[in-house]
């Protein structure tokens, strides 16, 4: 064979290098001495992202391959790809002779090298040579129509005969070809023309993807009409050479060839903006990118997620990422300049079940600045995709609840407060320097507002800023700092915290990712869990990685048991009164001050999740007063009017035909009581001015009356209703104040009635 093949060998060379007796010696000579095999890498592949039921929702490729064992094509498809490509590939070594005379005579023709002759086993090698190239210099000299690479092939084909089977060289063969479409490998070939997988081809599929392998540009049906034409040609030419190779009747091929081609091209979207669930999608890949768990560097973490193969199975539920979708569009339209976004984590383990914006993910139409879509992941952190975040307001407040919790205090305790407060002293940041800012002042949320007694409930329930400015020097800022810091609180810009006195009204931007998670710590009573978005990596091996949660206790259990019980009363005697879930359930609204944005946080023993809404322009240069979102218009947005909707639109459907469980009761001996100065006459004077308001038509009371009030809240509840029929606005009643404040001391005015 080496001997014949130098002599084939020199006289296609003939007409061009001239010399016959020395280039057919030296040749003999090349050909008798063969190197090692090439060398292969492994083929990239398509690495696949499942929800947590196995579908696929996303994938990444730098190639559409899966790779497939012979036994798993077809044996018709095994023919086809023979009879067109080789058919004498079972009889020779590496050189079809016939095939090199051919084109012997017409090189001799033509003066020049016209046509290869290529055998099956030579054309892979071409294919290893492109794929393994590591420069375009090197692709380009393995499809270089030059004589030396042709020689070259041929030696590499015979140590490749030497070093595999015949099936061996043909499975690799069928997973390496490109066939046009984007199809790489006979399976991603199946799936993208017909929709099916390569072992159950059909005998006119097979001589179809045969066909294309040739002239797979010039024959690629999603081209248009006169690639199909040719498509249809070459399928054609592979029936007739089946039936003139006897491996195929006469009459299987006339059948076959009146059929038409019938393809069903499937589309294969490969990264983000073409997922169905884009913003999980980004998240799960700057995981993969920035995570050194993946990979030492971020160019070998890229490379092994665009060829590597993986399947990667995370925790996205599509019922509960279905569910927050939904309610988000429902409030709030794509083209909108106000933006809301919401994640969902389950408590105890820090599964993200969800991740969902108003606006789609990729460019907008000529690259607009605004419009339907966005490029940042508007649910998630700068590491993640994301932007700065806005301030999160009152949700901060939980964190000081905790911190006094933890201390001693009780339910009942309490202090008088003022209409005002100036932080001038009493404020200390974790290094130990004083913070204290005696330029500003806060105010409660009725602007220059009225003071009063408040307890740790009653200060919850009603948001007080000046209460929870008070409690927070009462427990030390760093104090509350360091709580929020073990619940998993960090910027969504990734920058230290700010440790100013307005601390706890929530002057830091957050994502709802980090609040998300940060609550569920509640939910799974005082276990902080990150957030993890990836389950297991299953390698194109097969082998699996499963990635367990990462939990720590944060909180002690009663602690985190008295924040639900404080929290839960957010919904029967706090600014969400009347926005129920028809389950147990604690949260926190915040509204910023100007109304900057606006939050919702809230949980359940099972699911916790966060909504944020703001301008994506900038929240400081364009506040939400005075705004139409969604097509309903709002003269200010806060915490309960918009954000809260949508957390109990979407948690309803989310858990729906789930168990609802309420949470375990808080230890009464240790914070049942507590004593607050005027707390009850305050109440009392309050409940009686409620009553004498009781019969005149208020907002909310309209059109129905008293009578009807609850059904409006509940039809408001449920979206049947715009907000302007909801229940009435515990959190502002009066615009606040507009004295300015320094950047670090914008405040909520999410409490106080």
């Amino acid at each position: 064979m080496g001997a014949l093949g130098g002599v084939l060998v020199a006289a296609l060379a003939v007409p061009v290098v001239g010399g016959g007796g020395i280039a057919t010696r030296n040749a003999a000579n090349v050909l008798l001495d063969l190197p090692p095999a090439p060398r292969e890498e492994p083929l990239a592949q398509v690495t696949r992202l499942l929800d947590k039921d196995g579908r696929t929702f996303a994938q990444f490729y730098e190639a559409n391959r899966t790779t497939v064992p012979l036994a798993k094509v077809a044996p018709v498809m095994r023919r086809a790809i023979v009879a067109i490509e080789d058919a004498r590939f079972y009889e020779h070594g590496g050189l079809d002779v016939r095939g090199t005379l051919r084109a012997l005579l017409t090189n001799t023709q033509a003066g020049a090298v016209r046509q290869g002759g290529s055998s099956l086993t030579q054309q892979l090698v071409k294919n290893i040579l492109v794929e393994s190239a590591r420069t375009d210099a090197e692709r380009d000299r393995a499809r270089a129509p030059s004589l030396g690479r042709k020689i070259t092939e041929l030696r590499l084909a015979m140590a490749l005969e030497k070093k595999y089977r015949k099936d061996e060289i043909l499975e690799r063969y069928l997973n390496i070809a490109y066939f046009g479409a984007g199809a790489y490998g006979v399976e991603a070939a199946a799936r993208r023309f017909f929709s099916t997988s390569a072992s159950r081809l059909t005998l006119t599929q097979a001589a179809t993807l045969a066909g294309a392998v040739r002239m797979p540009f010039s024959t690629d049906p999603s081209l248009g009409r006169d690639h199909r034409a040719r498509l249809l040609q070459r399928r054609d030419l592979v029936l007739d050479r089946m039936a003139g190779l006897n491996w195929i009747s006469k009459q299987q091929a006339a059948t076959a060839k009146s059929a038409p081609l019938s393809i069903k091209l499937r589309s294969e979207p490969g990264g983000c903006e073409q997922s169905e669930f884009p913003f999980y999608c980004l998240y799960v890949h700057r995981e993969l990118l920035s995570n050194p768990v993946f990979g030492n560097t971020e160019a070998e973490r890229r490379n092994r997620m665009s060829r590597g193969g993986l399947t990667i199975r995370t925790s996205l539920d599509p019922i509960a990422q279905r569910a927050a979708d939904r309610a988000i569009r429902e409030y709030v339209h794509r083209d909108d300049t106000e933006v809301a976004a919401e994640a969902m984590v389950e408590p105890r383990t820090g599964r993200i079940k969800a991740m969902a914006a108003s606006k789609g993910f990729g460019r907008n139409p000529g690259n607009r600045k605004n419009g339907p879509k966005t490029t940042f992941n508007l649910v998630a952190d700068v590491a993640h995709g994301g932007g700065q975040g806005f301030q999160a307001g009152s949700t901060f407040k939980v964190y000081t609840l905790a911190t006094a919790l933890k201390q001693g205090w009780r339910f009942g305790d309490g202090f008088m407060t003022p209409g005002s407060l100036v932080p001038s002293q009493g404020y200390r940041n974790c290094d130990g320097r004083a913070v204290n800012d005696p330029n500003a002042r806060i105010l409660n949320a009725g602007g220059e507002g009225e003071g009063g007694p408040h307890s740790l409930e009653t200060g919850t329930w009603k948001s007080v800023n000046i209460f929870y400015m008070m409690l927070e020097r009462k427990v030390g800022l760093c104090n509350v700092v360091r709580t929020a810091k073990a619940l998993g609180v960090k910027r969504a810009d990734g920058k230290p915290l700010q440790e100013v006195p307005t601390f706890t009204l929530g002057i830091n931007e957050m994502d709802p990712v980090t609040v998300a998670a940060s609550f569920a710590t509640f939910a799974a009573r005082g276990m902080y869990c990150r957030p993890l978005a990836i389950v297991e990596i299953i390698g194109r091996d097969g082998r699996r990685t499963r990635v367990p949660p990462a939990c720590e206790r944060v909180i002690e259990r009663p602690v985190a048991d008295a924040v639900n019980r404080v929290l839960e009363g957010v919904f029967d005697k706090g600014t969400m009164t009347g926005q129920g879930i028809g389950r147990p359930a604690a949260g926190k609204t915040g509204t910023n001050n100007g109304y900057t944005s606006a939050w919702f946080a809230g949980y359940t023993p099972t699911l916790a999740a966060a909504v944020s809404v703001g301008d994506i322009r900038g929240s400081y240069r364009f506040p939400l007063r005075g705004v139409t979102i969604g097509g309903r218009y709002y003269g200010s947005v806060q915490g309960a009017s918009l954000p809260g909707p949508i957390w109990v639109r979407s948690m309803r459907n989310a858990l729906r035909g789930t168990e609802a469980r309420g949470f375990p009761g808080p230890n009464l001996a240790r914070f049942e009581g507590g004593h607050t100065p005027g707390l009850e006459e305050a109440l009392a004077r309050e409940e009686a001015r409620n009553g004498e308001r009781g019969g005149r038509r208020r907002h909310g009371d309209r059109a129905f009356g008293r009578r009807y009030r609850g059904l409006i809240q509940w039809l408001t509840s449920e979206g049947l209703l715009p907000p302007s029929y909801g229940p009435p606005d515990r959190e502002l009643r009066r615009e606040p104040s507009r004295e300015p404040y320094g950047e670090a001391h914008r405040v909520d005015w999410d409490g106080g009635w």
